[in-house]
């Protein structure tokens, strides 16, 4: 899983940075210049260019936070924490989810089933920590009130 994860932010790392650098390019280029005061494309493509830049650099910490990170064992009497693989079972599913410091919202296909990547800062990522294997938990969520049994901590 946190190989998947790694592999995925160096992917997207490589498209942001050359993406940007395109961006720059052209916001700098000699036919990028104003033809009269209302062309804006140069300006709007120097915004762009900084945005871009500014997502490199989160994927930049991103992928560094991925490369430091350990994994931990868990076991059913070990409380949740990062680097947890959390199986929750909301009576008619069960879903996967990993916690890890970075990568929010990926999705993964890992021996067949679908993990999602679950921050501590998030919600559910919340309600799990210092859980146990076996222990039940109740989210307010947009679709109301859900309740969950955590099947596997590993």
């Amino acid at each position: 899983m946190l190989a998947a994860l790694r592999e995925r932010l160096e992917r997207d790392l490589t498209v942001a940075t050359e993406a940007q650098r395109q961006t720059q390019s052209g916001a700098t280029h000699e036919e990028a210049k104003p033809e009269n005061d209302k062309d804006t494309r140069a300006l709007e493509s120097s915004y762009l260019a900084r945005g871009q830049a500014q997502r490199v650099l989160e994927l930049t910490q991103a992928l560094a936070s991925a490369s430091a990170f350990v994994l931990r064992e868990f076991g059913p009497e070990t409380p949740i924490g990062a680097s947890a693989l959390v199986a929750l079972d909301d009576g008619s599913a069960t879903a996967y989810y990993f916690l890890s410091p970075v990568g929010g919202g990926m999705t993964f296909e890992v021996g067949g089933v679908m993990v999602r990547v679950l921050t501590p800062a998030s919600p559910l990522g919340r309600a799990l920590i210092g859980q146990t294997e076996g222990a039940d938990i109740e989210m307010q969520t947009p679709r109301g009130l859900r309740q969950y049994s955590i099947a596997t901590v590993d």
